[in-house]
């Protein structure tokens, strides 16, 4: 009979430590990567679809690809003229935001607040905010840059996924505890993506037509900005309304600037605390403490793209450190509210 080997929790933390350091080193890698194995798990159901039709399973990847680069290639023909209409009028907006900057630093000044204008003017460059937003997209443009390459490993990743199952049953001495770990990651993760992507979808779809009303420039440029921070958890929202809200500011004073974030502020209140957690339900698994802290922590490893996959990639942590019974009570503490439990 063989003997189970069983690892010591601090071995696995250990280990988990030095794998958190390389995958922070190796970034630049990962990233591409990272984001064909998420793109592959949301399209895995439309491949399946494919084929319980009886189309064969080569053919199912093909048409799936085929929609994959007609998405990429009309995000680039779309987002690539309103990125490079931004990057050309960012020097007359900062400037223009920097101008009204003074000027209000200046009527507070006038009204008696006690402001030290050369400490904030030296600290605080509002046109540098405006700024990240298209240093931002310029980042998930050379994301799309590595299209190819995405597309290719996500073409790989779909012809491996029937196998998978059988892989893991050939490579595991519990076949069914393996299958068991498997599905709950790969169901868990899925599910998550597919809603947050239609949830994103329908944001950002609101915020293009919210700021196009009111005449704010490049409304596109916004809503897909909105689009992509809509999956950085609690914050990411926020942050997409800065610059949208800045270049409102810009354009048409402070009154239009304030409509655009109202209209920013009731879409993300209806789509996020109403609409959403009735979609999601409690299909995510952890603990809103634990869903922040892992946005600061992925970011911090990852970058910008850590923070959008923060949340699958610790529902994939969570699953695996649940795998294990030595681990189980570190999955139990990044999990949602235990039921019935007693409460103090």
């Amino acid at each position: 009979m063989e003997k189970e080997i069983r690892w010591p929790a601090q071995f696995v933390l250990a280990a988990l430590v030095i794998v958190i350091a390389g995958m922070r080193a190796a970034s630049d890698l990962l990233e591409p990567f990272l984001m064909a194995i998420f793109i592959s798990i949301v399209c895995v159901p439309a491949m399946n679809w494919l084929v319980s039709r009886r189309v064969p399973e080569s053919a199912a990847v093909a048409i799936v690809m085929v929609c994959l680069l007609l998405v990429v290639l009309v995000s680039m023909a779309v987002l690539g003229a309103s990125v490079n209409g931004f990057m050309r009028q960012l020097p007359t907006y900062q400037a223009s935001l920097n101008e009204r900057a003074a000027g209000l630093l200046n009527g507070l000044a006038a009204l008696g607040v006690d402001t030290d204008l050369s400490a904030l003017r030296e600290r605080f460059d509002p046109g540098v905010v405006i700024g990240m937003a298209g240093r931002l997209m310029g980042q998930f443009g050379s994301l799309l840059g590595n299209a190819l390459l995405i597309l290719l490993a996500v073409a790989f990743i779909l012809l491996e996924a029937a196998r998978m199952p059988a892989k893991l049953i050939a490579a595991t001495a519990d076949a069914s505890h393996g299958l068991d770990a498997f599905h709950r990651f790969a169901d868990g993760v899925k599910q998550y993506l597919a809603i947050k992507s239609m949830v994103s979808l329908a944001t950002g779809a609101l915020v293009s037509l919210w700021v196009w009303l009111l005449d704010v420039d490049y409304p596109l440029l916004w809503g897909s900005l909105a689009f992509l921070f809509n999956y950085i958890p609690n914050i990411g929202s926020f942050i997409a309304a800065i610059p949208a809200v800045l270049l409102a500011w810009v354009l048409h004073g402070g009154l239009v600037a304030s409509v655009v974030a109202g209209g920013y502020a009731a879409i993300n209140i209806v789509i996020g605390n109403f609409i959403e957690p009735r979609l999601m339900g409690r299909s995510l698994g952890l603990s809103t403490l634990v869903v922040f802290t892992s946005l600061i922590f992925w970011g911090w490893v990852l970058g910008p793209m850590g923070m959008v996959l923060s949340v699958p990639l610790t529902m994939i942590l969570r699953i695996g450190l649940d795998s294990h019974d030595d681990t189980r009570w570190i999955a139990i503490l990044l999990g949602p509210e235990v039921e019935n439990a007693p409460k103090s």
